[in-house]
This record gives C-alpha cells, sequence and structure tokens, in this order.
C-alpha cells in the first residue's frame, strides 16, 4: 500500500495538535501533513467516504461526527444505517481492525489451507482507525483536516423551492467548525453545494476567529449509489480545488497525500477552489439532461411504435454520444440531480414520473378503487438504501389520491419500518390510512395485485435469464493494471507485491465468499468481532422479524457479493387479480415472456397491442 509521502511526514511538527503551523501571511510555511481526519455528516457521502478513506489510510485516525444519535449508534454496531454494496466490509476492518492472516498467493479453485508455508503471503493485523461520535466539539478540535459532508437538499419552500440548494444544514456546521476547529486546520467541502460556497466558509470564518488562518478546499464527492464503494475504490477522478496561493496549493496537497494511498496520481486533478466547485454540478447537470433527453424520445417511441432500447443502442455506438445514461425510465432521483439541473430538466424529468404513473390508473380503467397496486423498487437506485427524491414516493402519492385498497411496496435493499414511516412522515394526510403496506418479500408484496409498477431497476425484478460472466482471456487474468477495478468473478491472485494493499485484500476476500460451497463471510479469518448490542436493539428486533418474512438485505454476509436470485414471475402471476397488470418503468421486463403467463406489459418509451 502506498503511503503518505516521506516530505509531508517528517513535517508533522509544523502542523500538529502541539502547536500552531507556521505562517506566512496568514498561510502555512511547509507542507502539511494529515494524521487526524474529522468528517462532519455521517450520511451517504461521509459514511462510505470516510470508511473508505480509514480502510486505505491505517495511520489516520479518522472520526465521523454526526449529532443523530440513533445513526451513529448504527455506525458503532452491526447494522449499518445505510446499505451500499461492500461498504460493511470495509467498516469491519477500519472500525474494528483486522487479524493477521495468511494466504497462498496463486490462484486455486481448492478451500485455502491454515498451515503457513513458503508459499504463503502475510498479512499483519491492524488496529482500527475509523470512529464514529457525537462529540463533534472534541472531534473538530482534534482534526488537521475537517470534511463538511452533511446533506444538502433541495429547497422546499421560498425562493427557489423546488429547485434551489437548502443550505441550512451546511451554515450551521459551517459555524460549529469556525467556532472549534484549530488554527490551521484545512476546511474541505464534501456536500454538493452551489459555485462560490468557499467564499461563505471563508466569511464566517473570519467572523468567528479574526486573524486565524484556515485553507478551504472542494473536494466534491463523484459517488453513484449503488456503486459508491467502487467509486471510492476506484475512482475515475478525485477533483481538489484550492486556492492560487503557495499556502492553498500546499493544503491541496496535503489532501492529495491522503488520496494518494489508493488512487494513481494521474487520476487527481487539481484546480481552483471555483472550478471545482462548478464542475461537480456541470457534471450532474449534463448526466441529467442526458436522462432527461431520452425520456422525453420515449414519449415519443410509444406514439410511433418505435422501441426506445433499440433507438438508444443506435444512437449510442456514435462515439461522439456514447451508450452511457441513454437508459430510458420514470426519471432519474438522488439528492444531487434534482437541485443541479435547470429548471427544465427538473421539469422533464417530473413529467416522466407522472406521465408513467397516469398510464397506470389509465390502464386501470381511470379507477384504482377497489384494487390492489404493488410499487417493487423503493430506492432511487438498484443496489442502494438511499430513497432522496426517489420517483416512487410521488408514485405512491399520486396512487394513494385515487383511493386504491391497498398499496403495497417492496425494496430488497430496504429497511420495511423505514420505508412504511418515511412514507406517512412525508406525504402526511394523504399515507394516513390503512392502505399502505411495506413488504419483506415480493411475493407477499403482489398477491391479489391487479397491477404491478416497477420503479427501480434491481436485477432480482427481471425476468431474463441471468447471464453468463465472460470468460478472462488468460492473457489478462494474470497482470493487473494498478487503479482498474478486478473482474469479481476472476481470482486477482497472484499479487505482484509482497505486501498486498487494502484493495488487494478487498478482491481476494469478494473472490472467496464467491466460490462454490463457501459458507463464511470471512473466509480470510481477518474480521474482529463487531460490537455486540443492547437487548433493546431495533435493528436487531427488526433482523429477527425480517428473518421470520423472508426479508434480508445480506449486509456484511457472503451473499452480498453472489447473484441474487431473480423473482419467480411464474408465481407471482398465479396469484396476481385479472387481467393482470405489470407496469415496466425501468425497462428489466421482456413483455414477450410475460404475455405467455397473461401478463399486459406496459413500458416506457415501447407500445404493447392487446
Amino acid at each position: 500500500m502506498a503511503s503518505i509521502p516521506e516530505a509531508v511526514v517528517d513535517s508533522v511538527k509544523k502542523l500538529g495538535l502541539n502547536g500552531a503551523s507556521e505562517h506566512t501571511n496568514g498561510g502555512f510555511n511547509g507542507e502539511v501533513k494529515v494524521r487526524t481526519i474529522c468528517c462532519v455528516g455521517a450520511g451517504y457521502v461521509g459514511g462510505p467516504t470516510a470508511a473508505v478513506v480509514a480502510f486505505q489510510n491505517p495511520h489516520i485516525k479518522v472520526t465521523v461526527v454526526d449529532r443523530d444519535e440513533n445513526r451513529i449508534r448504527r455506525w458503532n454496531s452491526r447494522h449499518p444505517p445505510i446499505y451500499e454494496p461492500g461498504l460493511h466490509d470495509i467498516v469491519r476492518i477500519a472500525r474494528d481492525g483486522g487479524r493477521e492472516t495468511c494466504f497462498f498467493n496463486e490462484p486455486t479453485s481448492d478451500s485455502e489451507g491454515s498451515s503457513v508455508d513458503d508459499g504463503e503471503t502475510t498479512v499483519p493485523r491492524r488496529p482500527g482507525n475509523l470512529f464514529f461520535t457525537t462529540d463533534v466539539a472534541k472531534s473538530i478540535a482534534e482534526a488537521d483536516v475537517v470534511l463538511v459532508a452533511v446533506n444538502t437538499p433541495t429547497k422546499e419552500r421560498g425562493v427557489g423551492a423546488g429547485s434551489a440548494t437548502d443550505m441550512t444544514a451546511f451554515e450551521a456546521v459551517t459555524g460549529v467548525v469556525a467556532q472549534y476547529a484549530r488554527e490551521g486546520a484545512i476546511i474541505v467541502e464534501k456536500s454538493t453545494v452551489p459555485c462560490r460556497t468557499a467564499q461563505l466558509v471563508a466569511d464566517t470564518l473570519s467572523m468567528h476567529r479574526p486573524g486565524v488562518h484556515f485553507e478551504i478546499l472542494s473536494n466534491p464527492e463523484f459517488l453513484a449509489a449503488g456503486t459508491a464503494v467502487n467509486d471510492l475504490l476506484y475512482p475515475d477522478r478525485i477533483l481538489i480545488g484550492s486556492a492560487p496561493t503557495p499556502s492553498g496549493k500546499r493544503a491541496a496537497e496535503a489532501l492529495v497525500g491522503v488520496y494518494a494511498a489508493w488512487v494513481p496520481r494521474d487520476r487527481i486533478l487539481t484546480t481552483n477552489v471555483w472550478s471545482s466547485e462548478l464542475a461537480k454540478l456541470v457534471a450532474n447537470s449534463m448526466l441529467a439532461q442526458r436522462i432527461s433527453s431520452i425520456n422525453s424520445i420515449s414519449a415519443v417511441c410509444e406514439q410511433t411504435g418505435a422501441d426506445v432500447d433499440e433507438v438508444a443502442r443506435a444512437i449510442g455506438v456514435d462515439p461522439r454520444i456514447g451508450n452511457k445514461f441513454l437508459m430510458a425510465g420514470i426519471g432519474f432521483g438522488g439528492s444531487c440531480f434534482k437541485k443541479d439541473v435547470l429548471n427544465l430538466v427538473v421539469k422533464m424529468n417530473e413529467y416522466a414520473r407522472d406521465r408513467f404513473t397516469n398510464r397506470v390508473i389509465k390502464c386501470l380503467n381511470n379507477t384504482l378503487v377497489g384494487k390492489k397496486v404493488t410499487i417493487l423498487g423503493y430506492a432511487f437506485k438498484k443496489n442502494t438504501s438511499d430513497t432522496r427524491e426517489a420517483p416512487a414516493l410521488e408514485m405512491v402519492k399520486t396512487l394513494l389520491e385515487e383511493r386504491p385498497r391497498e398499496v403495497a411496496v417492496f425494496d430488497p435493499c430496504c429497511n420495511p419500518i423505514v420505508i412504511k414511516d418515511e412514507i406517512k412522515t412525508l406525504l402526511g394526510p394523504v399515507a394516513a390510512g390503512n392502505n399502505i403496506s411495506v413488504y419483506g418479500n415480493a411475493y407477499d408484496a403482489c398477491n391479489g395485485s391487479t397491477a404491478v409498477v416497477i420503479a427501480t431497476e434491481f436485477d432480482g425484478f427481471r425476468n431474463q435469464p441471468v447471464p453468463q460472466p465472460k470468460p478472462v482471456p488468460a492473457s489478462q487474468a494474470t497482470p493487473r493494471m494498478i487503479g482498474r477495478k478486478p473482474n469479481p468473478k476472476s481470482d486477482p491472485r497472484p499479487f505482484t507485491s509482497s505486501a498486498p494493499t487494502e484493495n488487494d485484500m478487498l478482491a481476494l476476500h469478494k473472490h472467496l465468499v464467491q466460490r462454490a460451497g463457501e459458507t463464511s463471510d470471512d473466509p480470510l479469518d481477518r474480521f474482529n468481532a463487531e460490537p455486540s448490542c443492547g437487548e433493546d436493539c431495533p435493528d436487531c428486533l427488526q433482523e429477527r422479524e425480517s428473518k421470520q418474512t423472508g426479508h434480508a438485505t445480506g449486509m456484511g454476509s457472503a451473499e452480498e457479493y453472489r447473484p441474487k436470485e431473480r423473482i419467480d414471475w411464474v408465481r407471482i402471476a398465479d396469484t396476481m387479480a385479472k387481467p393482470r397488470w405489470v407496469f415496466d418503468g425501468r425497462g428489466v421486463i421482456d413483455s414477450r415472456e410475460m404475455e405467455k403467463l397473461g401478463v399486459r406489459v406496459e413500458s416506457v418509451g415501447r407500445q404493447h397491442r392487446f
């Protein structure tokens, strides 16, 4: 594993906890060593980012702070508050430490031996260096670097409601950081914020601590829900913006050193702070425009008889366009896209969602009275529990206004209790009745339904055969390019270094738990025991209930890395009320196969005949 440059390590005396850094005209007079990091915000950005930074930098103490006691309790237990594939395993090593382990450094399909001989590689134990706490002031005061990763949702009222960024939490945290951060600390924007927010931070710090120097950096995240851990482990780019002063550039290099522990240097881009802030917004805007563009084309396809998938494939081969983000659906979700894009794009996105929901009602003869409608998928994207700005919520609201007998919801990654509480909280009186049900499995959710609406593109909802992985050519199986994502289906060994990196160890762990017959979630015997829970732990109670109903997220288990079993549509069709309808909002259903089961299918961007 790479480490912080020696020159940076030697400069700790210039910026340590034992005294203030040396300044020249309010700046740093030398390089900066990062020994402690405080991440303010334990949500979908702060939690995974801090976990991976700590995982890759065992010599840095990383503390995540949040005033939400329940959220911190869950991070300090075996029940993480969010689900992302692979996150739980990373938290276990970074938070709880790792035991010494050894393994053969040659690919093998057999069980790993337990004896040590000359053919084995040994990885030493490592202590835990990731901490979660509600002690905000103490953690900020001790930090060399403070990451601000609080939620910045869309404004719900006032000027800019529905599109502008709500900076309430960010402003509040900035004020707290200004009060407690030690002189010379580096303050880093991780939250998605409007351009020129760094000036707001600078003004707040100056107001609270006149004459005290801080460097302010912009380090936006480019994480996609459902692949956030891989995006952190193998990023396309890391963007760090700073003031164009010598002091600002030295602060940026200190943060570069943190990422250089596992990210190739040519993927770490440094810019001025304004370019960094704007680049994040522009990236989201362009991606959202592509989604909205293909969704507008899908409406044309439905009227002309064209197939949106065929249109997307035809235009996607053009290298000037490319095939990314050309999957038509019911609109994008998530917390960033909506507030980062032009109003026109947001309106187009809402149109795509509402048009599809109205299509459901129209196909059911414009009445849902006495009927059950099932929503499969509540999170805005597959393989995540992130429900912020999810289209499913507004779809549920529209359906409830039609007074159905029941609206049923199932999501394989979300806690049913959390979903139900969120729906009731966000929809208020609309969801006050007893006709909202959240189920622990798809079969109960769909039983007796007239219509099943697919709102999230989980692979488990597909009705096509599971694609077989392509064999890896022998010429490509052994060499491993630094920073590239490994093929999860292949053995990553042999490792070229005598000291495997944490990415190497994680790739090997994933490979081993996927072996035929493997039942352990710790085949390398590296995990320490997780923190124990109290007798009244609500997550343990929910876990026991989930097992009884057949619901399990797979967090931290060997099952997480194995292909998910697809639901049995024959079984579902048999229990649906006639006429049976499936409304495919994510393009995951082969309508011809469903027609054989006597199920009518309506999909985004396609015409169907009955």
